[in-house]
């Protein structure tokens, strides 16, 4: 009987244990003392945002899906866009990369809805495998279409791309190293371990709870100063 009772207390003491951790990873990120801004991205996924109480809660700006493909829309795209404008916070547009999608038909896509706006940031475009096309186009193809669809959406925003790329789509097609652009990589809690050129964006977590918001947000840092 004592040893089922401590049996059940070591369980008790595990799950409280185990309750806490969650409850710390759910609501970790950066310092702001070592990263002053901060930001976070946004999705039709993250539900309800109330802009002005994610601004108070250290939002200093915002990355907005826009499209993916070319013919992908998020349908939160215009009231998000204009909820951070109307914040005060800053603001871009993000774009998701599909291997199997011709690049103009891309570049297309972004134009036609994400509108020219000389106070927004410059157009994040996501590179990864997740959710993307099976099929998978040589180094050479690749980067020769990603170059024509960044020549278009550049001229549209007036601004050079930010490139998110994952440590796997980076060591297959080697984004850093062939392509002159500003990093924004991902890594939960640790600082990036990949990529041949130093990230100015850090994407730090992907299951971060903060007010204003409905459901769990990605949260990002930019490097303070120099790379280096």
């Amino acid at each position: 009987m004592k040893a089922l009772k401590w049996g059940m207390a070591w369980l008790v003491l595990a799950a409280i244990v185990a309750a806490g951790l969650f409850y710390a990873a759910i609501h970790w990120r950066p310092s702001a003392d070592r990263y002053p801004v901060q930001g976070i991205t946004i999705t039709a996924e993250q539900g309800e945002v109330h802009w002005p109480t994610l601004h108070a809660a250290g939002a200093d700006f915002a990355y907005i899906l826009a499209t993916d493909g070319d013919t992908g829309r998020d349908p939160a795209f215009a009231n998000n866009w204009a909820g951070a404008r109307d914040a005060g916070m800053r603001y871009g547009a993000i774009h998701i990369w599909q291997l199997c999608r011709l690049a103009p038909d891309q570049a297309t896509n972004f134009i036609a809805n994400v509108p020219a706006d000389e106070a927004a940031l410059p157009p994040a475009v996501i590179l990864r495998f997740k959710g993307n096309c099976a099929d998978r186009p040589d180094v050479d193809v690749m980067i020769s279409e990603l170059a024509t669809f960044l020549a278009m959406i550049e001229a549209h925003s007036e601004n050079p791309a930010l490139l998110y790329v994952t440590g796997d789509f980076d060591a297959a097609y080697g984004i850093t190293s062939r392509v002159e652009r500003s990093f924004w990589l991902q890594r939960r809690l640790f600082k990036p371990d990949y990529g041949a050129a130093p990230w100015v964006m850090w994407e730090a977590t992907d299951i971060l709870r903060v007010e204003g918001v409905e459901n769990p947000a990605r949260w990002n840092v930019v490097r303070p100063g120099p790379p280096g």
